[in-house]
């Protein structure tokens, strides 16, 4: 996968021969708004009409998802391209599912709407496949709903790609990050562990926020595992994709869903779901441990037969149980979890269900129909 990175600093301009080093147009800054601001020249894409989806995953926001809404709206007022936003209520325990309603049935003459309704949680993976089923655009952006993200980078992204045909896919990495030092250190170690593992490559602080060709939308939409990690099948995919930094905001209602136990477990899937180190690093913890005890054997032996020495056994033999013991769980917990995957995927239920849907098209058919 050949990625490119925008090694720019805070509040800086590039102009002139630097900018055209690297292919791109006019003036390229950054701002504290929305983290990276591309400017072209007004009208080169004037007759360029392209389709763009916006997939939202929502679980409890239900402060959020009007504001998204505007927000959006405004972000592409003057566009020149249609869009239409794909909503997905991820199972909400609040009011999401009836904001959201409510929100279809207010704007649905203004613009093209899509709500997924859930049955029960899946989680953010299962959303983010719901929403890309259901877009139509030649154009896919995956974007919060809680305004960390801004929508007018997505404007931005969506230029790169108007601009560079070359480049499948414009993704976001945050440039500054407002978390706790523990926070932050375990998720660059998860970062060097996992590149040393798998055979595909992590970008340290890339997220979700990204927006696909189609091409590489369908690639994804055809990959049927159960257990999805959003972040390992960018990169499994491949794909040119452009970074581009850009500053998360603050959020605008509601609190964080994730925990660190929520991030740990997130982190043990992908592992699992992208590398077999673990399961060479029980091959070799057995081996090694196995060794030692072939060592120790060696040397009880010999020193009952050259020094007379008996060894006292019964601290020594309870200890070398544990030890034994403990690895042993740990490569049947490490072997159970590859397996439980199988196990999972053999059963091929499905990875969401739908308990209801609105789109703006069928809704039309149906006032039609009434007619």
């Amino acid at each position: 996968m050949r990625k490119i990175y925008f090694p720019m600093g805070h509040n800086c301009v590039i102009v002139g021969d630097e900018v055209k080093k690297w292919g791109l147009s006019d003036q390229i800054a950054m701002d504290d708004q929305s983290g990276f601001k591309y400017e072209r020249q007004v009208g080169k894409t004037g007759g360029n009409r392209m389709k763009l989806s916006l997939v939202v995953p929502c679980y409890n926001e239900q402060d959020n998802v009007r504001a998204f809404y505007d927000a959006a709206v405004n972000a592409f007022l003057g566009c020149g391209y249609e869009y239409e936003l794909v909503m997905v209520n991820d199972g909400s325990r609040d009011n999401t599912g009836i904001e959201l309603k409510k929100l279809f049935y207010e704007k649905r003459e203004e613009t093209p709407i899509t709500i997924v309704q859930f049955s029960r949680n899946f989680g953010k993976e299962a959303a983010i496949l719901a929403g890309m089923k259901h877009a139509k655009g030649d154009l896919v952006t995956l974007i919060d709903a809680d305004l960390q993200q801004r929508p007018e980078i997505v404007r931005e992204m969506v230029q790169i790609l108007d601009d560079h045909p070359e480049y499948d896919c414009v993704a976001a990495f945050q440039k500054e990050r407002n978390e706790g030092k523990g926070l932050s250190f375990f998720k660059r170690e998860f970062y060097r562990l996992i590149n040393q593992m798998s055979e595909v490559e992590f970008v340290n602080g890339a997220s979700d926020f990204r927006t696909c060709r189609r091409k590489m939308v369908d690639a994804i939409l055809s990959m049927p595992e159960y257990h999805r990690f959003s972040k390992g099948i960018f990169s499994w995919v491949g794909f040119d994709t452009y970074y581009i930094p850009y500053v998360a905001e603050e959020r605008h209602a509601g609190k964080t869903k994730w925990s660190f136990w929520k991030l740990f477990k997130y982190a043990v899937e992908g592992i699992i779901g992208y590398s077999t180190a673990p399961l060479k690093i029980a091959t070799v913890l057995g081996s090694f441990t196995s060794l030692l005890a072939v060592i120790y054997f060696i040397v009880v032996v010999l020193q009952r037969l050259i020094c007379g020495v008996d060894v006292p056994g019964y601290a020594t033999i309870v200890a070398l149980i544990l030890l034994i013991g403990g690895i042993q769980l740990l490569i049947l917990g490490i072997m159970g979890e590859y397996i439980a995957r199988m196990y999972i995927q053999g059963k091929q239920r499905p990875i969401f269900i739908e308990k209801d849907v609105l789109t703006s098209e069928t809704n039309t058919k149906k006032q039609i129909g009434e007619k």
